[in-house]
């Protein structure tokens, strides 16, 4: 058994990168729980962004738990998987929409 160098990368098998699809995109295309309008998370206005995910929620019967967890769920995980690609204005915009759906569900 050879041993690896160091300092040499490991080398991943299977497709290209270019190839390569990331599961959260999947999950945000053809999630089971919601559906919601398309590019909802580019939206500027955080009242806006909330009340779209309050109505998918709401709307929803494939949902496992209720309607303000679904909600807040998916805009976490937007959140979460954009990471560090968010501008600091995104991130603004988006923790507001956080604040407006805990204030629609009167959970603020």
């Amino acid at each position: 058994m050879t041993a690896r160098k160091t300092g040499a990368p490991a080398r991943r098998r299977g497709t290209s990168p270019a190839k390569r699809k990331y599961w959260s995109a999947d999950v945000m295309r053809k999630s089971n729980a919601l559906d919601i309008e398309r590019s909802t998370f580019t939206w500027r206005d955080p009242k806006r962004i909330a009340r779209s995910l309050k109505l998918s929620a709401e709307r929803s019967r494939r949902r496992k738990a209720g309607p303000y967890q679904s909600a807040m769920s998916m805009l976490n995980f937007y959140i979460n998987r954009a990471g560090r690609s968010l501008t600091a204005e995104r991130k603004r915009v988006l923790a507001q929409a956080k604040l407006e759906l805990r204030r629609l569900f009167d959970r603020a």
